[in-house]
């Protein structure tokens, strides 16, 4: 029994893990990514609801300083426009009726520093999330040995698997966050 959680603990640590790697790519690194824009939501009037803008265009990045957003409906342009410079991603997008170009600024060496800050809290933010996973687990191996299910060396050899696998997660953060840093610094 205590083989299934184990095995459940890993897999919520890899979720804690690619939760955050799916949020850093919402950090611009000066170059253009298509999955810079997956964050913003925007309100459309003709639908009457707010959605992602996935839904709305595909995204591409001809090169490295363009997103070409192609909206389905050419009526959601302005719409899209709106959403893009409302989500504070410090874009100035422009449309020709067809599509909407967003050129994407050099990064100031201010605004690199500022972007750090934010892997920074999102990293610790991941950590957190991992340390949270530790206690649900070492609390549901504690009430197992306090039902008699385990006994109290198994508790002892579980909570060390507990510990290492926290440590591993926290690791890989860390190395994920120091990655997309040195990624951001990057001139």
């Amino acid at each position: 029994m205590s083989a299934e959680y184990i095995q459940a603990m890993d897999d919520d640590f890899k979720k804690v893990i690619s939760a955050f790697e799916k949020e850093l790519t919402s950090v611009r690194t000066g170059r253009a990514t298509p999955q810079l824009l997956e964050p913003v939501n925007v309100h459309v009037a003709a639908y009457g609801a707010a959605m992602p803008i996935n839904q709305l265009a595909s995204i591409s990045a001809p090169d490295a300083r363009l997103l070409v957003v192609n909206p389905w409906d050419k009526g959601t342009i302005p719409d899209i426009e709106k959403g893009i410079m409302a989500a504070g991603l410090g874009l100035n997008p422009s449309n020709d009726g067809q599509v909407i170009r967003v050129p994407i600024p050099a990064l100031t060496g201010e605004r690199r520093q500022d972007l750090v800050k934010a892997v920074k809290r999102m990293a610790e933010e991941a950590r957190v999330r991992a340390r949270a996973v530790r206690r649900e687990y070492n609390d549901l191996f504690k009430d197992l040995e306090a039902e008699k299910e385990i006994n109290e060396d198994e508790l002892t050899r579980i909570l060390k698997k507990v510990q290492d696998g926290t440590d591993a997660t926290v690791a890989r953060i860390d190395a994920i966050a120091e990655a997309k840093e040195k990624e951001v610094l990057e001139v």
